[in-house]
């Protein structure tokens, strides 16, 4: 069993690395003398964060149903309250559905919510929340303008990126979330959002820079979370960068001049 010490250090080893991950994409990391047993030795470093057994296909399908016929955000809340796809292996948390104007035409996506988000049941409102309301309001926009979501509706434990069972659960709420909403944008904050939304594993440098199409008639677009730039200040001014330009074709769109 390590001690506190070998663990921290353990600790600050991972996060380095996956923050660069997060930034560069996948790399190889060299054999340390362990035996191959399958000749792979390319590390996916987000695909060890966490281990599972996946729930069967049709497990949730007629909640699915359910979902797919709510015609009011209320009505979608309700059967999240109820969903117990929805949790992680985090005991007892509460629901953290989403917050701001449900005729948005801006919606931003995070990944999972974070203790404080747990406390409140409001997505954003710890520290990142706070540099997130400051980015908005830096292109003019208000939090009570937009609406804000995650990818997961509960938090994971240890703030651990949500595994791909708990994303795979979880995005057919989030898909009618959006269409009740229909905005005419998406944000995507942080890698695994974008990953999720866009189903690809292409690193943050290949999907920003530029719209993606979504659904059809959504412009969405990839920025980096308020949270990674806590950690690392030098990203503020690419997302400055990204957040100019959802302003300009937001204007664009809507026949604002500024």
């Amino acid at each position: 069993m390590p001690d506190k010490e070998s663990h921290k250090i353990l600790q600050t080893v991972r996060d380095f690395l996956k923050q660069e991950e997060d930034t560069y994409g996948p790399f190889q990391l060299p054999d340390i003398g362990k035996p191959e047993s399958s000749g792979q030795t390319k590390t996916n470093i987000g695909k060890l964060e966490g281990s599972g057994h996946a729930e069967p296909a049709d497990a949730g399908l007629d909640n699915v149903k359910r979902v797919e016929q709510a015609k009011t955000l209320e009505e979608l809340r309700e059967l999240c309250l109820n969903a117990s796809e929805l949790h992680t292996d985090l005991e007892n948390t509460n629901l953290v559905f989403g917050i701001g104007n449900p005729d948005a035409k801006v919606m931003l996506i995070g990944e999972a919510p974070g203790s404080q988000e747990d406390k409140q049941g409001e997505p954003f409102v710890g520290r990142a929340g706070q540099l997130l309301n400051k980015i908005l309001e830096a292109i003019s926009f208000r939090r009570e303008e937009v609406y804000i979501a995650n990818i997961l509706k509960h938090r994971p434990p240890n703030n651990r990126d949500p595994l791909p069972e708990e994303r795979r659960r979880s995005l057919p709420y989030l898909y009618r979330q959006i269409d009740l909403i229909r905005p005419q944008f998406i944000v995507c904050l942080g890698r695994v959002s974008a990953q999720t939304l866009l189903d690809t594993n292409q690193p943050m440098k290949a999907l920003r820079g530029r719209f993606h199409p979504f659904r059809n008639d959504i412009d969405l677009m990839v920025t980096f979370h308020p949270a990674a730039l806590l950690r690392n200040p030098a990203w503020k001014r690419d997302t400055w960068e990204d957040v100019k330009m959802l302003r300009k074709r937001y204007d664009e769109k809507n026949g604002e001049n500024r």
